[in-house]
């Protein structure tokens, strides 16, 4: 029995050491050399753009997104604007509305189907040879849009992400911007190897053409670099762009939006599980087995690693398991006293064992829905 005790304990340390640490170093041993973005042509006309806003219910924000858009600059090349709307029953569509003579078109979804129904009405609509996708709480730089265009002169990119920076009201340093720095530097390395395994909701570029066979029942930014892969292209990141937002007002809701954004992740896995064959897609299916699947079992290896560790302290009176129970322990104690009080929450190892924490329990909350057949289309978007 203590052997195979043993045996789940390291199968867990192994779940939860490999996603975190062991797969980022086989990143770096296998990423391309050079960087991912390709030269701008000098003799080639930039593609026109298409930029498509994704709006429910967005008449706060609404107006800052569009001035932040409309003055974006493309030099050598043309690009119009559409917001669609989610059905929207507030004043989006009429402050949309003042824009018209800005290039600024509405799409209107009837009814309030998700993100991603609304964002196929506009691609339909949309006449651009590269689609911008953005979300109304993202503030670009003016030069944004001529940074991605630069990386559709390479034939082989499919889709661009921008990188996610989240800004504190206060300037603080944020459990969630230490994260999102963390999985901004593992995206890069996905980029150089065989490509983005999932983009940036905030702002991500796409050729038309890869939205053939769009879905509107899977998040776009997962589902736009499964089918970049499917048709032989490359979904990369260009960490010139950066898409900046603000941390949640309310982190008390951060679990549910990042359970509901683990829960859309798994059913795009599940629904373009092809992605999944190595002997089809290669290095690209180890990413996603790696990015996706093993990360949303470390809460598996956490549990395992925990339990049969403090069985074989006591069987076996072993120091070294006494030392690892102990040790894992003292985690969970750190990540309540970041959790219980804002003192220990401003010490920056607390606070990111903390989100670490609630991002680990969101995903076994995530994974135990998704396996009694929960799916989420529609929601309402967090507050920042």
């Amino acid at each position: 029995m203590a052997q195979g005790l043993i045996v789940l304990f390291w199968l867990g340390a192994f779940l939860v050491v490999y996603s975190y640490l062991l797969y980022p170093l086989l990143l770096t041993l296998l990423q391309r050399r050079g960087n991912s973005v390709a030269a701008a042509s000098t003799d080639k006309p930039r593609p026109t753009l298409t930029v498509i806003i994704t709006a429910r219910n967005e008449q706060a924000r609404i107006a800052g997104k569009l001035d932040n858009t409309t003055a974006l600059q493309y030099p050598g090349g043309s690009f119009d604007i559409l917001v669609a709307s989610d059905a929207s029953t507030d004043a989006t569509d009429e402050i949309v509305g003042r824009y018209a003579a800005q290039r600024v078109r509405l799409v209107r979804a009837a009814e309030n189907k998700g993100k991603e129904h609304a964002q196929w009405l506009a691609i339909q609509a949309a006449e651009g040879e590269v689609l911008v996708f953005t979300d109304t709480a993202t503030q670009l730089n003016p030069d944004a849009l001529a940074l991605l265009a630069e990386n559709f002169s390479n034939p082989d990119v499919g889709a661009v992400s921008s990188e996610d920076e989240l800004v504190s009201a206060d300037g603080s340093v944020r459990g969630e911007g230490a994260y999102v720095r963390y999985e901004m530097a593992l995206r890069r390395m996905e980029s150089r190897a065989a490509g983005l395994v999932g983009l940036s909701g905030s702002c991500f570029a796409v050729r038309k053409s890869v939205c053939a066979r769009w879905r509107t029942d899977t998040p776009s930014d997962i589902t736009t670099a499964l089918l970049c892969a499917q048709a032989g292209l490359r979904a990369v990141c260009d960490e010139r762009v950066k898409g900046r937002y603000q941390d949640l007002k309310d982190e008390s809701k951060e679990f549910g939006r990042k359970k509901r954004t683990i829960i859309r992740g798994m059913t795009a896995v599940w629904e373009l599980r092809e992605a999944l064959n190595p002997f089809a897609y290669g290095l690209f299916s180890l990413q996603v087995w790696s990015h996706k699947i093993l990360r949303w079992l470390v809460p598996v290896g956490l549990i395992l690693a925990l339990v049969t560790s403090a069985a074989l302290a006591l069987m076996l009176h072993s120091p070294l398991f006494k030392l690892l129970f102990a040790l894992q322990l003292c985690g969970y104690v750190a990540a309540w006293l970041a959790q219980v009080s804002a003192a220990a929450r401003r010490i920056l190892p607390l606070r990111i064992g903390l989100y670490f924490l609630v991002a680990n329990l969101a995903t076994a909350a995530a994974l135990w829905d998704f396996l009694r057949g929960v799916r989420i289309v529609t929601w309402s978007p967090s507050q920042r």
